[in-house]
């Protein structure tokens, strides 16, 4: 039960430092009428809405998982830092085709349909985003371009 209580203190102290940091989003003239602030506010008051659920009924014996299911959890969040971190350098579509195989892997340990699903995970998400919602997304990387 204490475990529980600690991750609702703590996801409630994040929220609120999230929903604090939301404050100092800076609105441009062009900002719609609901302004920038919204999204990130509701956010906030979903997380400590949640957070003081789980202090307030925690469950009597939470079972943790195995540590093979920790260290999956990390190579997951391993594979996702450097995602972020590789977007911009690598372009959107070779970073997005080995993160989506690397956890597509994880879950169905089988090596083609992981990079299959890696590399289609990656064109159709691109073609999506570029071209349905018009984001400025660079496919490779812009030295690649000229």
């Amino acid at each position: 039960m204490i475990s529980d209580r600690i991750f609702g203190l703590v996801t409630v102290i994040v929220a609120l430092a999230y929903g604090v940091s939301a404050t100092s989003i800076q609105t441009s003239f062009l900002a719609d009428p609901v302004g920038p602030h919204l999204f990130p506010y509701l956010i906030a008051g979903v997380m400590v809405l949640s957070g003081l659920i789980v202090m307030l009924r925690p469950d009597p014996d939470p079972e943790w998982p195995p540590m093979r299911s920790v260290g999956a959890l990390a190579v997951a969040v391993v594979v996702l830092v450097g995602y972020a971190y590789a977007l911009r350098p690598m372009g959107f579509l070779i970073p997005t085709a080995l993160a989506a195989g690397i956890l597509s892997y994880q879950i169905s340990p089988r090596v083609v349909p992981a990079a299959v699903t890696g590399v289609s995970l990656s064109v159709g998400l691109f073609l999506l985003f570029k071209y349905a919602l018009g984001l400025g997304l660079f496919a490779v990387p812009r030295d690649w371009l000229g």
